[in-house]
């Protein structure tokens, strides 16, 4: 009587959706991407609107530069994190959740500070853009907690048995 052993050996590939090396320049080409840089832009601007105008002394243009210079920060290291696929690296953070946390709290922040630029301007036209370009960020930012939400959660149809 005769043995007959079979051995079967199996090779897994896997292949990475960048264009090759350690930056994924397809990211700064998505939609997610092009929200960052625009929310860093536009940040960048009402920061430069309040900083620059010359009032000194006044509290509520300090907490509308602190919120918005503390959040151009942010939003450009998750842009930089993910262009340079460094959430891949770091599992032990979830990133989508800790993502989603700051957008809320800045999108809030950002919101109240631009508010209250609002109304403090006294009809100075660069407090006023500031302000202006606070409220387009809170917009933008409400956008990237939607799109956020739409691709983690899926979209589910109405009405559907859960």
């Amino acid at each position: 009587m005769s043995h007959i052993v079979v051995t079967t050996t199996s090779t897994t590939t896997t292949t990475s959706s960048s264009d090759g090396g350690f930056c994924n320049i397809g990211y700064a080409r998505s939609f997610q991407g092009l929200l960052k840089i625009g929310q860093v832009v536009i940040l960048m601007i009402a920061f430069l609107c309040v900083h620059y105008e010359g009032i000194n002394n006044y509290s509520a243009y300090r907490y509308f530069e602190v919120v918005t210079a503390w959040f151009l920060i942010v939003f450009l290291i998750f842009f930089l994190m993910y262009l340079f696929q460094l959430q891949s690296k770091i599992t032990c953070i979830n990133w989508t959740l800790t993502e989603f946390l700051h957008y809320a709290v800045g999108g809030i922040l950002v919101f109240i500070a631009s508010i209250v630029v609002a109304v403090k301007s006294h009809g100075i036209s660069a407090l006023i853009a500031g302000s202006v370009f606070g409220f387009i960020a809170t917009f933008l930012i409400a956008i990237s907690i939607w799109t956020s939400y739409k691709v983690t959660c899926g979209s589910q149809p109405t009405g559907a048995a859960v």
